[in-house]
């Protein structure tokens, strides 16, 4: 399966999270449904339009080892939200000075990030709701955990994890973190997200503020 682009990407998943039985109902508020940055925006946006609800952007930056970024050692989010993962710490060795100069770096990302891409909105509350967090894919599936992590902190009822591709171990990781996760193509080998779309181009800041400006 080739997807055209995200937008088509997220229609499809929207038909898989249907048939989950995760549509929007009369006198119901219906999923929130929260794009991870900056790729995740418009699949978020295309599978809102088959299953209805809310969209939302999930700010979270992770805090990567120095010299492994891959290797989550915690995560930030909005309103000072901050999760650490203590075995890695542990494993890594990575001091509290050395955790807090990553930190500081990440912070001012994901603070450049909200007042580009919210401009002075509010979020839209997570507390109780049915939230579903999407991405365009996961090759590693660290940031997904992070996420996953963060959204925790914010009280939903029901955390799903939504992706057009992923590989199997980020699958597996995502799994552990959240109540279910919706995946429509898991190649046992996948080269990278990009793979699976036609068209795959970095997005601009731009295109992402257009998508939420538009909901």
């Amino acid at each position: 399966m080739i997807y055209t682009d995200r937008t088509s990407a997220g229609r499809v998943l929207g038909g898989e999270l249907a048939e989950w039985g995760l549509v929007a109902q009369a006198g119901a508020p219906g999923p929130l449904l929260l794009g991870l940055p900056r790729g995740g925006v418009p699949v978020a946006a295309g599978a809102r339009e088959v299953v209805g609800g809310a969209l939302d952007i999930l700010l979270v930056r992770k805090l990567g080892v120095p010299w492994q970024p891959e290797l989550a050692a915690g995560a930030i989010g909005e309103d000072g939200a901050r999760v650490l993962n203590d075995d890695v710490l542990a494993h890594t060795g990575l001091t509290e000075v050395a955790l807090a100069g990553v930190e500081v770096a990440e912070r001012a990302e994901l603070e450049r990030r909200r007042a580009t891409w919210r401009a002075g909105a509010a979020a839209v509350p997570r507390a109780g709701r049915v939230v579903v967090l999407v991405d365009d894919g996961m090759a590693t599936g660290a940031t997904m955990v992070a996420a996953c992590r963060v959204l925790r902190r914010q009280r939903p009822a029901l955390v799903l994890v939504a992706v057009p591709v992923s590989s199997p171990e980020a699958l597996r990781r995502a799994a552990a973190e959240a109540d279910d996760v919706v995946c429509p193509l898991v190649p046992e080998q996948l080269g990278g997200v990009g793979t699976a779309y036609e068209d795959f181009h970095q997005l601009a800041d731009a295109e992402v503020t257009a998508v939420l400006r538009a909901r």
